[in-house]
């Protein structure tokens, strides 16, 4: 018997490893050698590709292809048919399964509806992709970027909140209190 709640309409190829408290629903395909952690979500119409790796508590909305070489660490969020790529130049006449690039987002980052994201850089922790953005670059901890291609215009804080900063480069989350500290184009938590 499983830890994971499966739809009847989901497939789950063999060799997949799948964390307990997981959901996968409707028409949702899981294949062969993935790594889902604890706690996740998959909505209805996913696909996860081989060999992709999740994290615990992934949320992923309805409609998200995630293909291989992909890892999402714990806390993050994927909305509504937005996409991963996997090849810089795909070519349907040219096999390139050996040159998949990697992909990482990291812990609490969360990315917007029908965002792109192409394959071969690295999503910071609590990076905030907004919805239909295509992410052409690395994007850095706690950014805000939006647009195509996505440029940062701000920054977030763990919460989701939009921080903004005083003349001392400092800025409080409402929701939690945390205070950041600007300097130099980086972020940090003032403890």
């Amino acid at each position: 018997m499983s830890n994971y709640f499966s739809h009847e309409t989901a497939i789950i190829d063999t060799n997949s490893s799948i964390g307990e408290g997981t959901k996968i629903w409707h028409f949702s395909h899981i294949m062969a050698n993935c790594k889902i952690g604890n706690g996740c979500n998959i909505g209805q119409n996913v696909v996860i590709s081989p060999e992709v790796e999740l994290g615990n508590n992934v949320k992923i909305q309805n409609n998200v292809s995630i293909y291989t070489g992909v890892i999402c660490e714990d806390d993050v969020f994927l909305g509504p048919s937005m996409v991963f790529t996997n090849v810089i130049n795909p070519r349907s006449h040219v096999n390139r399964r050996g040159q998949y690039a990697k992909t990482i987002v990291r812990k609490g980052a969360s990315i917007g509806a029908n965002a792109t994201i192409v394959c071969g850089h690295e999503i910071g922790e609590f990076a905030f992709i907004g919805a239909g953005a295509v992410v052409t670059k690395e994007v850095l901890p706690y950014a805000l970027v939006v647009g195509n291609p996505a440029r940062q215009i701000g920054w977030m804080s763990k919460f989701g909140h939009k921080l903004i900063f005083d003349e001392h480069g400092l800025a409080n989350c409402p929701e939690s209190g945390e205070k950041y500290q600007l300097n130099e184009n980086k972020l940090s938590i003032i403890v």
